[in-house]
C-alpha cells in the first residue's frame, strides 16, 4: 500500500495512506486544541486505516465520557493497533497512548502523552489530552508541567497559551495565568479556552463585575464550538451573574445557553446540575427544570466514567425527586469503588466519592446531620476527584448549606466569613453572612474599621504622642 508522508497544520509529520484525509485530520488536531466542533469532521476519513486517523477516531469516541464509549472507540484503536508498524514513532505513541485509554490505563497514558511532550512538543493534540486526563485525576502541576515543556517550541501558537493558562490557574498561579490567558487572547481572540482561564482568575480574585464584563466582551468569538466549551463558558458567566444576585438574567442563560446544546453530553448536563443547585442553594425557585436533567441522568446509573461526573448525577437525581435512581447509583458507586484495582482509582472511588455520595444524597433528602459528616470527610480530598477549583465548590456550599440546616452557626460563620472577605463584590455572599450574623447576635456589632471604634481611639492617640 502506497504511504504519502505529509505533515499536520502543526508542522508534525503524518503517515496517510489517503491523502485526502489530512483535511479530516487537521479537523481534528485543529479542531480539539480550539474546543471547536468539527474534530468530529476526522470520523469523515474513517474509511483511511492510517494508524493516526483511526487513533484520532476512537479519541473522539472516547471523549462521550459515557460507559459504552470504550466499546464504540475499540474497532477504530484495533485497526490503528494491527498497523501500527507503519505509522512513525509518534504516531505510534499516540496511538499507543489512546490505546492506553481506551483500556483504562490512565497512567501509561499519561506516561506516553508526557514522553510525547519532551520528544514532540508541537504535538498539541497529545499534549492537551495529556491534560485532560491529569485535571481529572487532580494533578494541577502535571497539567503545568506538561504545557510548560512544549513552550520553546510551540509558543506561536495561541492555544498552547490557553492551556499554560489553565494550568498556572488551577495550581494558584494567578498572576501567571492571567498573563498567559491574555497572551493567548493577543495572538488570537477568539481562544475560548484562554477565557475560560481568565474568568476562573476573576472569579477567585473576586473581580466579579470585571468578570461579567470581560466575558460580555469576548462571547460574540463562541461560534463553531464544541457543545461542552460554549455551554461552559456562559455558565461562568452564569456564576458571575449568580453573585450578584441576578438571578432573572441566571436563569435565562440556563434556558438559552447552559442546557440544550446537546442535552445527552455529560459536561452539559452537569453544567446544568451545577447551575441548578447553586441557583436554589441562593434561594431561587427554579420551577421545573429539574425533570428534563434528570431524563437524561437516568440514563448514567451505570456510567462510572469519573467520580466527579457520578456525584452530580447522584445529586441532580436525588434533587428532581428520583430516589430510587439515585439509591441505584449510590449502590453502583459502591459497587464499582469495591472493584477498583489501579491505586489511584481505588482510593479516590473508595475514600472520596463513596463518603460524597453518601452525604450528598443525605442532603437532598433533608438528613443534614449526615451530609455534616459525610461531606465533611471528602472535602479535604475533594482535588482528587478532578473538576476544578470552581467546579468542586458546588460540593463545599452544599456542604456549608447543611452545617446551617443543622443549626451549626458558629461553624457556618467560620467558614463563611474568609469567603466573604475574599469576594467583597459578591452580594450573595454578603446575603448570607448577613443572616448568619443575625442568628449570632452579631449583626448590630459596629462592623467599620478599627479606628473608628471610641474605646480604640485613645490607644491610637497615646502611641503618637
Amino acid at each position: 500500500m502506497q504511504h504519502t508522508p505529509s505533515t499536520d497544520s502543526l508542522g508534525n509529520p503524518v503517515t496517510l495512506h489517503d491523502e485526502t484525509s489530512a483535511t479530516a485530520l487537521n479537523d481534528f488536531v485543529e479542531g480539539f486544541i480550539a474546543c471547536e466542533a468539527r474534530a468530529v469532521n476526522v470520523l469523515n476519513a474513517a474509511a483511511d486505516t492510517s494508524p493516526i486517523v483511526q487513533a484520532s477516531c476512537a479519541a473522539l469516541h472516547m471523549f462521550a465520557e459515557s460507559a459504552n464509549a470504550p466499546r464504540n472507540a475499540r474497532p477504530f484503536i484495533d485497526q490503528a493497533l494491527a498497523r501500527a508498524a507503519e505509522a512513525s514513532e509518534r504516531e505510534q505513541r499516540f496511538v499507543a497512548a489512546i490505546a492506553a485509554w481506551v483500556s483504562g490505563d490512565l497512567p501509561r497514558a499519561i506516561a506516553l502523552h508526557e514522553e510525547q511532550a519532551r520528544l514532540h512538543p508541537r504535538d498539541l493534540a497529545s499534549l492537551k489530552l495529556g491534560q485532560y486526563h491529569l485535571f481529572n485525576r487532580g494533578d494541577s502541576p502535571g497539567m503545568l508541567r506538561l504545557a510548560l515543556q512544549a513552550l520553546p517550541t510551540a509558543a506561536d501558537v495561541p492555544y498552547l497559551h490557553g492551556m499554560l493558562a489553565f494550568g498556572w490557574e488551577q495550581c494558584h498561579r494567578l498572576q501567571e495565568a492571567e498573563n498567559a490567558a491574555r497572551h493567548a487572547i493577543t495572538l488570537c481572540r477568539k481562544e475560548p479556552w484562554a477565557h475560560h482561564a481568565l474568568a476562573h482568575v476573576m472569579l477567585t480574585q473576586g473581580r466579579i463585575r470585571e468578570g461579567t464584563d470581560f466575558m460580555a466582551s469576548v462571547c460574540d468569538t463562541w461560534t463553531g464550538l464544541n457543545s461542552f466549551m460554549v455551554t461552559h463558558n456562559w455558565w461562568h458567566q452564569a456564576l458571575f451573574l449568580l453573585e450578584q444576585d441576578r438571578h432573572a438574567e441566571v436563569l435565562a442563560l440556563y434556558d438559552q445557553q447552559v442546557w440544550g446544546v446537546v442535552k445527552e453530553y455529560t459536561q452539559d448536563q452537569i453544567n446544568a446540575v451545577s447551575l441548578l443547585a447553586r441557583l436554589e442553594l441562593a434561594g431561587v425557585d427554579v420551577g421545573h427544570r429539574w425533570a428534563d436533567v434528570a431524563d437524561h441522568l437516568a440514563l448514567r446509573l451505570a456510567d462510572h466514567v469519573l467520580p466527579f461526573l457520578d456525584l452530580q448525577y447522584l445529586y441532580g437525581l436525588a434533587r428532581a425527586g428520583r430516589m430510587e435512581a439515585a439509591r441505584t447509583l449510590q449502590n453502583n458507586i459502591a459497587a464499582h469503588a469495591a472493584t477498583r484495582t489501579e491505586a489511584h482509582e481505588r482510593t479516590v472511588w473508595q475514600q472520596v466519592c463513596v463518603p460524597a455520595a453518601h452525604g450528598l444524597l443525605a442532603h437532598a433528602q433533608g438528613d443534614w446531620a449526615t451530609a455534616v459528616e459525610k461531606l465533611g470527610v471528602a472535602l479535604p480530598r475533594l482535588v482528587e476527584i478532578g473538576g476544578s477549583h470552581a467546579q468542586r465548590d458546588l460540593f463545599h456550599q452544599i456542604w456549608l448549606d447543611a452545617l446551617q440546616r443543622n443549626g451549626q452557626w458558629a461553624a457556618v460563620q467560620n467558614v463563611l466569613q474568609p469567603l466573604v472577605n475574599g469576594q467583597p463584590e459578591s452580594v450573595r455572599l454578603a446575603r448570607q453572612v448577613g443572616v448568619v450574623n443575625g442568628v449570632l447576635g452579631l449583626s448590630a456589632v459596629n462592623l467599620s474599621p478599627f479606628h473608628k471604634w471610641p474605646f480604640v481611639s485613645p490607644i491610637l492617640e497615646s502611641t503618637h504622642d
